[in-house]
């Protein structure tokens, strides 16, 4: 597979185009993400399905770009597929022919159920699910919403509509207008909807696309919420229903008030609705956003062929692919790793720390000795910055805070500023949603301090370990790490004897 691939989706709202970098067979990040706004759909709706000329000229502008840029970053791959607005057109053969002619484009129009598979690839595979790893996903655009029902995992069911932002506005808003367009979108929505098949009843709901990244930005807006990150972002949809009402009512000036930005105005209203008659139809009680969707389902399938479009259970494609592009050697992180574990092991059960949060100190250990390749003297504050950002799939947003936090304290002067940290709580908003309590927080810092304080010599000398009773006994050590340690030993639990 090449190295760099390119993955261009031609909505019916907007062209956007992904840019992957592999580091291996199964690390990769994104490089680069494009979009135009070219709603190939305009007009089209209330002519027939024909793309306008107009429209066309502009995908084409845009597309041509694409290539340009594609190719500036040394793309072997590129993978362009067109949806909703495409398909149904009975002129889009037009378009397929300028687009190679023009553009040197093989599109591939994609059916529905495609639409939908690729869309519930991306989640399944780059959103932490819970244990159960069972969802639905929604994708509404501007001419169609999709739906994919996951299980284990893995899509087993995905359904096509024809309802999406832009064909309700132009259906039903810029003709009628007023209260009476949107009794009748919603009536027209809610027809539509009620086709889905049984099966698809899901406690959990998954946003991708434009419509639910918009609405999500509203959302972590007008609660504060301390994350600017909208891929992972979690709410309860009882709790916020009555914003997502106000959306749905809100004229121009009382989007804005909202939060949403001007490229949205006159669409947002029509996802929303769409949104939340979707989420009672399947008995959702919460939605996850996701930042990824069709370009992202197109390059995993593509990567996953043999795998039959799923990452084995133990991969990880953020953290492989941070680790191979920033990590310490592989030696030492595998050393530092067994280090911690093993303290966890000895020390967890004494301090009532849940076994779950071992996988999350095993990857803060991973990930010890990154910051220092982007900048020497602060590596904690690097690693702790590559932890909650370019952890982006797979983690939640609580999990990518908490291994954040652990590695901006893994240096003295840091886990003494967590050992400050007021007992009853953390003092940021919704950490103490996001995070467990002070305490837990303080023990996995220490105990990661402790792992990287003993690799101090970087000799790979296994040092002795036992836990008595309240104190952990630790022989043959190195001197550096013997001399860092007489200086300051970390939380951990328990009393620390150096013999």
């Amino acid at each position: 597979m090449a190295r760099v691939t390119a993955v261009i989706d031609i909505g019916s709202n907007s062209a956007r185009m992904a840019i992957f970098e592999r580091s291996s067979r199964f690390g990769f990040h994104l490089l680069r993400e494009v979009k135009s706004r070219v709603r190939i759909s305009e007009n089209a709706y209330k002519n027939g399905g024909y793309l306008q000329i107009e429209a066309m000229n502009r995908a084409i502008g845009a597309i041509r770009d694409f290539v340009t840029i594609a190719k500036s970053y040394g793309a072997r791959k590129l993978l362009v597929v067109a949806t909703s607005a495409v398909r149904d057109a009975p002129n889009k053969s037009q378009f397929l022919s300028r687009a190679k002619s023009e553009a040197g484009l093989q599109i591939r129009v994609i059916s529905g159920r495609q639409e939908a598979y690729f869309g519930g690839v991306a989640a399944a595979n780059l959103i932490a699910l819970g244990s159960d790893r069972e969802a639905i996903t929604i994708d509404i655009g501007g001419g169609s919403t999709e739906l994919a029902l996951i299980k284990s995992g893995r899509v087993v069911g995905g359904v096509s509509f024809n309802l999406g932002t832009v064909r309700l506005k132009e259906l039903f808003f810029d003709r009628d207008g007023g209260k009476d367009a949107a009794a009748k979108a919603a009536k027209f929505a809610r027809e539509a909807i009620a086709a889905l098949p049984a099966e698809f009843r899901s406690a959990t709901l998954i946003g991708v696309g434009g419509t639910m990244r918009a609405l999500a930005s509203a959302l972590i807006k007008d609660e504060n919420y301390p994350l600017e990150v909208l891929h992972g972002y979690e709410f309860s949809l009882d709790d916020r229903r009555k914003f997502i009402d106000r959306v749905i009512a809100a004229d121009a000036a009382g989007l804005k008030s909202l939060g949403f930005k001007s490229d949205r105005l006159d669409v947002i209203r029509e996802g929303t609705l769409i949104f939340r008659i979707a989420s009672e139809a399947i008995g959702a009680k919460r939605a996850i956003v996701s930042g990824v969707g069709v370009r992202e389902g197109v390059f995993l399938s593509d990567l996953l062929r043999s795998e039959k479009g799923k990452l084995p259970s133990d991969i990880q494609p953020s953290l492989i692919s941070v680790v191979e592009r920033f990590g310490d050697k592989r030696r030492q992180i595998a050393f530092v790793s067994r280090l911690a574990g093993e303290i966890f092991d000895l020390i967890a059960p004494r301090s009532g720390i849940g076994a779950e949060y071992k996988r999350l100190l095993l990857v803060a250990a991973k990930l010890l000795g990154a910051g220092a390749a982007i900048e020497a003297y602060y590596p904690a504050a690097q690693e702790g910055f590559l932890a909650q950002n370019a952890l982006a799939y797979g983690f939640t947003h609580g999990e990518r805070l908490l291994i954040s936090t652990l590695l901006r304290s893994h240096s003295k002067k840091d886990l003494t500023a967590l050992m400050a940290t007021e007992e009853k709580g953390w003092k940021e908003p919704f950490y103490d949603r996001l995070l467990p309590n002070v305490a837990t927080a303080r023990v996995l810092a220490g105990i990661l301090y402790l792992a990287q304080t003993l690799n101090t010599a970087r000799s790979l000398t296994k040092p002795v370990l036992e836990l008595r009773g309240d104190t952990l006994l630790i022989s043959n050590l190195s001197y550096l790490a013997r001399e860092t340690l007489s200086r300051y030993t970390p939380p951990i639990g328990a009393a620390i004897t150096i013999i």
